[in-house]
C-alpha cells in the first residue's frame, strides 16, 4: 500500500476578522445611504418612470386613462418628419457649438498660458459666462440681437431682426451656444497646456522645431486624451441644451431653432402627449449614452 500526500487546506480567516471586514461594509453603505437615497429618487426613479411611461398613451390630462401601448410610441417617432427636422437641427447645433467652441477655447487657452501682463485678470474674465445662468444669458443676447434696440445692429448699421429670420437664427444662437460654453473648455484645456512637460518644448527648440511644429507635434498629442473628454461632454451638453434656445427663441422661427428637448418639450406640455414625449426622451438618451460609449470604448482602447 502506497500512502497518499493530500494537501494541507488554506488557513481560514479568523472569525473576529471576518466580522470586522462585514462591519466595515456595513458602515461604508450606512454612510452612502445619506448620498444615494436623493440619486434614487430624484434621478433613478424619474429615469425609471418616464422609461415606463414610454411605452404607454400616458397624457397630462386628469380624465384620461393610461394604457400600455407596446411600440406605438416608437413607430410613430420614426414616422414623425417633425421630430427628424428637429433632430437634424439638433446634430447641426451640437456639432458646430462643439467644433467652434473647442477652436475658440483652444486659442485662448493657448493666450491664457503665454506669460503675459494682467494675465490672473484675462483669466478671471475669460469664465464670467460660465457662472452666468443660462436665462440670463439669453435675455442678456436677446437685448444684443434686438432689432430696434440691438448693439448689433446699430455697430452694423442695419435693422436685422436676428432671432426672426429663417435664415439667421441658427447660425445667432450658435454664437450664443459658444460664447457660453467656450469658458468651461477653455479652463479644462488650460489645465492640460499647464501639465505638458516644459523639457518637451525644450528639447523641440533644441531640434530646430519652430512654433507650429512645437504645437502640432508636442502639443496637440499631449492635449489628445483631454480634447477627446472635453469634447465628448461638450456634445452631450449641448445636445442635450434646453433653456438657453428656450428663451432666446423658443425654437422659432417656424421651428429653425427647435432642438430636440424643444421638440419634446412641446409634445409633453403643449399637445399633453406624455407618452409619447417620454420615448423622445428615451430615444435622446441613448444618443447621449452611445456618445458616452464611444468615448469610454476610446479610452480603455489608449489605456491597454
Amino acid at each position: 500500500m502506497t500512502a497518499t500526500a493530500t494537501r494541507p487546506a488554506p488557513p481560514r480567516a479568523p472569525r473576529a476578522k471576518r466580522r470586522g471586514a462585514s462591519r466595515q461594509k456595513r458602515e461604508m453603505w450606512l454612510l452612502m445611504l445619506p448620498a444615494m437615497v436623493p440619486v434614487l429618487l430624484f434621478s433613478v426613479g424619474p429615469l425609471l418612470y418616464g422609461i415606463g411611461l414610454a411605452f404607454t398613451d400616458a397624457r397630462n390630462t386628469r380624465v384620461h386613462e393610461t394604457s400600455f401601448v407596446g411600440l406605438e410610441n416608437f413607430t410613430r417617432m420614426l414616422s414623425d418628419e417633425q421630430f427628424w427636422a428637429s433632430f437634424q437641427i439638433g446634430a447641426i447645433w451640437s456639432i458646430s457649438v462643439t467644433v467652434l467652441q473647442f477652436l475658440a477655447a483652444l486659442g485662448l487657452a493657448l493666450l491664457l498660458n503665454m506669460n503675459l501682463r494682467f494675465r490672473s485678470v484675462a483669466r478671471v474674465l475669460a469664465v464670467v459666462p460660465w457662472a452666468m445662468p443660462p436665462v440670463v444669458i439669453g435675455l442678456m443676447w436677446k437685448l444684443v440681437y434686438h432689432p430696434d434696440a440691438g448693439i448689433l445692429n446699430d455697430l452694423l448699421g442695419t435693422d436685422i431682426n436676428w432671432l426672426a429670420d429663417f435664415s439667421l437664427a441658427l447660425p445667432a444662437i450658435i454664437v450664443v451656444g459658444v460664447w457660453t460654453g467656450m469658458p468651461q473648455t477653455t479652463v479644462v484645456l488650460l489645465a492640460g497646456l499647464q501639465n505638458v512637460p516644459k523639457e518637451l518644448y525644450e528639447a523641440g527648440e533644441v531640434d530646430g522645431a519652430g512654433r507650429w511644429r512645437r504645437f502640432w507635434n508636442i502639443t496637440l498629442p499631449q492635449l489628445r486624451p483631454v480634447i477627446v473628454a472635453i469634447t465628448s461632454l461638450d456634445f452631450v451638453w449641448n445636445f442635450n441644451q434646453f433653456g438657453l434656445v428656450y428663451v432666446l427663441t423658443q425654437g422659432g422661427p417656424g421651428g429653425r431653432t427647435r432642438l430636440p428637448m424643444l421638440f419634446a418639450y412641446e409634445e409633453a406640455f403643449r399637445y399633453r402627449a406624455a407618452g409619447y414625449a417620454s420615448m423622445l426622451g428615451l430615444a435622446m438618451a441613448i444618443v447621449v449614452l452611445a456618445v458616452l460609449g464611444l468615448y469610454l470604448w476610446r479610452q480603455m482602447r489608449e489605456a491597454k
